[in-house]
């Protein structure tokens, strides 16, 4: 059960790669450096930063530490990505596996036209949960577990976890 939800996880990640954009973000880098600006996009394990001070800017993900969105009031700052900082070898691989396969990234963007998907990629509390990575609260929430039974997530997880792939 835990590849499954891993899978989907991963699934929702990349249906959710521009979660950041529009935001102003403090990236923090595994070196130590800090770059402030707002996330254009991800993908291919690559962000898009545009700064005030150094223009725009393509940051690998490994070269990231964590990602906070920065807030104009004097709200506390929230860990909001850290990319690749808690996933095992195995959960990369499969990420990296899952990135790699263009019949699963065809049937992974297949769902952006699902209304359920549509519906709980709106609702801002799931995505607080996906974008920090919180599977004990996905798995909380019946739209999530509906969705995990849904046929196209179970054709990706058969296309993902076939042997010899």
């Amino acid at each position: 059960m835990k590849i499954v939800v891993t899978c989907f996880f991963f699934i929702l990640m990349t249906l959710c790669g521009n979660a950041f954009a529009g935001q102003f973000s403090e990236i923090e880098l595994v070196d130590g450096g800090i770059i402030l600006g707002e996330v254009i996009s991800h993908s291919d394990g690559i962000y898009i930063v545009r700064s005030n001070s150094l223009g725009t800017l393509k940051v690998k993900e490994s070269e990231i530490r964590l990602i906070r969105l920065k807030y104009s009031s004097s709200k506390k700052k929230e860990i909001v990505s850290t990319p690749g900082g808690t996933v095992s070898p195995d959960m990369q691989a499969l990420q990296k596996s899952m990135m790699d396969d263009k019949e699963v990234m065809g049937q992974v963007m297949s769902l952006q036209k699902d209304p359920k998907m549509q519906a709980l990629l709106k609702d801002p509390e799931f995505m607080k949960a996906i974008n920090s990575g919180d599977i004990s609260t996905l798995m909380a929430n019946p739209k999530f577990i509906e969705l995990l039974n849904n046929p196209e997530i179970r054709e990706i997880q058969k296309t993902v976890l076939k042997p010899n792939r």
